[in-house]
């Protein structure tokens, strides 16, 4: 059973990343099912650290986007916002070039928190990072429009 209160259409979702941060790093939602979200950034220059490897702040980036864009799906847009309390991240293996690929999948569904794990893995399908985001439900007049 889909926990999706919005309808998950990918041009859309894609859309709402326009002049972000998230265009500007190559984020990408690519993927969804009835209760995960995935999306893909690339490895390149825009997310390099200076010894040439997957710049751990651009994980942290793909799995704040990847968990806040799920977290926003799950609410009615009408009445509620998503922000984010807190993420942590843990790197587990460095990545030099290609696309990395991170998968959000809900842990805990409440009326006014959530909490998101992300597995984000290299092409080869190994774990780069795991992180885990929790965010806040919050009625819509405290927080803006998309």
């Amino acid at each position: 059973m889909s926990i999706w209160k919005q309808t998950p259409d990918l041009e859309h979702i894609n859309g709402w990343s326009s002049n972000t941060m998230m265009e500007a790093l190559g984020i990408r939602i690519t993927a969804v099912g009835d209760d995960w979200l995935q999306g893909s950034m690339p490895v390149d220059r825009r997310t390099h650290q200076p010894y040439g490897l997957l710049h751990g702040g651009a994980s942290v980036a793909l799995a704040e986007t990847l968990g806040s864009t799920a977290a926003m799906l799950t609410v009615d847009a009408e009445k509620e916002r998503v922000v984010g309390l807190d993420i942590n991240a843990n790197h587990v293996r460095g990545v030099r070039s290609g696309t990395v690929t991170g998968t959000a999948r809900i842990l805990h569904l409440g009326r006014t928190t959530q909490v998101w794990e992300i597995r984000i893995e290299n092409e080869e399908g190994a774990l780069v990072c795991i992180s885990r985001i929790t965010m806040a439900v919050v009625p819509a007049r405290v927080v803006g429009s998309r």
